[in-house]
């Protein structure tokens, strides 16, 4: 009888681009006169080559194990595969083993031998008869090259180092805590991969096959995304991997119903959250369906019977927003990297990457939308802003009348909540709301802004099932003094501000240095990219459509915009129908353009305006 053994090994890439390892090269070159009547200044030359972080996994030898096997035996070591791996960082990594079968990931049956003609089976044991002698089994093997003596070596977990079952889910078979030790790519993490079977006087004639899958996985505390389980008649929500914070319930859905699925509660230090998933595997899997945080699909039919699991879509960044050349390379016209999005939104990860701002370290996913122009495609998360100094060069702006902006509110100390002062945003002043935005303490602020926090606060594990709980991806609610930096502008047939000026589109605002809130209707923009007119004029076929299907468009993927409601009379009110978005637009005294969209009615594409005390969310755009 011969058993024809497969092992599939990936060959990956990780392109972690995070902060990478700087050489700074400083060239000083001199010329010392004899004459005091003639110096030359020093010529400095400083040259940074950054090297990204990257990983690789590897596979040479025997990809194919065969043998055969006689009835009622016993067979070892059958072929071996050597198995490198290699990170150029002291972060470690760690290597993940599992049963793979029909392109699938876990199940009781990945990893079993199938036979090709009987389709009977051969389970996974220790490939001995310890268990059942008329029970045939398989199993794996890990070992390590000694000779000659590895100068980067790996731990193999207990038990794989001997003959072990295969895992039906990702398990973790090797890892290397940390890589101060690099070595080189010829010389990174080498294991050896083998397989025993033993197999019972009763087989059936056959030739049975198997697959196992080895993942390299970065840092060492991460683990593989792999498919999660689902309640019939609910969409669950997944994280889809194990560093992101938050939790999220289900939401209750029938076959064919049209559902508004939940903006996300999960954030995940270093990376952008895109939307949503039915695939874990979305990036390799060309049949995934990627959706908005808020879009409104139908739910496919089985999801009655079975339920549905969506997973979170994460991307990693790939460097500053305060880094105009890597802001360039991604949005550059007509060089840039990000695909455009189609007036729909594009259906592919090609159209959007992700960008960390240095203030503060969040990290938020961007698109190329529609309009052409980089767009964040998360609400603003913006709290801590440092020193007057730090905000100016982080490009806050400055006042012309009341001077320096302050600055946002450090952490805060309580849990979230509409009563909680303590260091909250807020507005106080004349109904302009032109005067300063203060940080609450003690006092009993008019117009209290409630915030999101990054981590340790009773809203991020609240597990919301609908749109009004609280969210992360809601973000923080500004005014639109906070949002432009407390920059005084006015405009108006009466009213002048410190420059004399009457009308005037304001590019200061409290978005990375670079970056700026999008214009709205009545600055003289209304048809250039980068506004909110525009860009709903391009998703909507260069119709300017105000109705339920405009509503729609805005919130796919990768538009992204979603009901975070706004925040008003210390509350914050009508999320899960509402979207409202600051523009850089004043309109008079008291009131700003914003980019506002209603469940199943209508949208205001920058050409509604209210007044400036009231928090709505923000979105940056690329550009000065």
């Amino acid at each position: 009888m011969k058993t024809n053994h497969k092992e599939q090994i990936t060959n990956k890439q990780i392109a972690n681009i995070a902060t990478g390892s700087l050489l700074f090269i400083t060239l000083l070159s001199g010329l010392v006169l004899a004459s005091n009547s003639v110096s030359a200044e020093d010529v400095v030359d400083q040259i940074n080559i950054t090297v990204p972080v990257s990983c690789t996994l590897s596979g040479t030898g025997q990809g194919t194990h065969n043998e055969t096997i006689e009835n009622g035996t016993y067979e070892s070591n059958i072929g071996t595969t050597t198995i490198k791996a290699f990170c150029n960082d002291n972060t470690g990594f760690a290597i993940y083993a599992a049963g793979y079968t029909g392109d699938e990931i876990g199940g009781t049956n990945s990893n079993k031998l199938v036979g090709a003609s009987t389709n009977q089976t051969i389970v996974t044991g220790t490939a001995t008869t310890a268990g059942n002698p008329d029970v045939s089994n398989w199993a794996m093997k890990l070992g390590t090259i000694t000779s000659p003596t590895p100068t980067y070596p790996i731990t193999i977990t207990t038990g794989y180092n001997d003959y072990h079952t295969v895992p039906n889910e990702y398990t973790k078979v090797a890892y290397r805590n940390t890589s101060t030790d690099i070595g080189s790519s010829a010389e990174g993490a080498t294991l050896t991969t083998t397989y025993a079977a033993y197999i019972s006087k009763t087989q059936a004639a056959d030739t049975y096959t198997g697959q196992v899958i080895y993942t390299l996985v970065h840092p060492v505390n991460e683990i593989p995304a792999q498919p999660q389980p689902s309640t019939p008649g609910y969409i669950s929500y997944h994280a889809n991997s194990n560093t992101a914070l938050g939790t999220m319930g289900a939401q209750s859905a029938a076959d064919g119903n049209t559902v508004t699925l939940l903006a996300s509660n999960f954030s995940r230090t270093g990376y952008g959250f895109a939307g949503w998933s039915d695939a874990y595997d979305y990036a390799t899997n060309p049949n995934a369906n990627l959706y908005g945080p808020n879009e409104e699909i139908t739910v496919p039919n089985g999801t009655t019977a079975n339920g549905l699991s969506l997973y979170a879509i994460w991307i990693e960044s790939a460097g500053s927003f305060q880094d105009s050349s890597k802001v360039a390379a991604l949005c550059g016209a007509g060089a840039g990297s990000l695909i455009q999005a189609s007036t729909d939104g594009t259906k592919t990860l090609a159209s959007v990457s992700a960008l960390t701002d240095s203030r503060d370290n969040q990290t938020y996913a961007i698109a190329k939308l529609a309009d052409g122009k980089c767009w964040m495609i998360e609400n603003l998360r913006l709290e801590t802003a440092g020193s007057d100094n730090e905000a100016l060069s982080q490009g806050f702006g400055k006042s012309t009348t009341y001077g320096n902006f302050s600055g946002l509110a450090t952490a805060e100390t309580a849990d979230f909540s509409n009563s909680t002062t303590a260091n909250s945003l807020y507005y106080s002043g004349t109904q302009s709301g032109t005067a300063s935005i203060n940080i609450g303490t003690t006092d009993n602020p008019p117009q209290r802004m409630p915030r999101y926090r990054n981590t340790n606060i009773s809203s991020r594990a609240s597990s919301p099932t609908d749109n009004t709980g609280a969210m992360y991806s809601y973000g923080n609610y500004y005014t639109w003094s906070a949002a432009l930096a407390n920059t005084i502008h006015y405009s108006g047939p009466t009213a002048t501000d410190a420059d004399g000026k009457t009308s005037e589109t304001v590019n200061t605002s409290i978005c990375p240095s670079g970056w700026r809130l999008p214009y709205g209707r009545d600055s003289g923009n209304g048809n250039t990219a980068g506004g909110f007119y525009y860009l709903n004029y391009k998703i909507n076929n260069n119709s300017n459509v105000t109705d339920a299907t405009a509503v729609q468009k805005l919130r796919v993927y990768p538009n992204n915009f979603i009901y975070s409601g706004y925040a008003y009379d210390n509350s914050i009110n009508s999320r899960s129908s509402n979207g409202r978005y600051w523009s850089s637009t004043a309109e008079g005294i008291y009131s700003a353009y914003f980019l506002f969209f209603r469940s199943g009615v209508s949208v205001g594409p920058g050409t509604s305006n209210n007044e400036k005390r009231i928090g709505y969310s923000l979105r940056c755009v690329a550009g000065s």
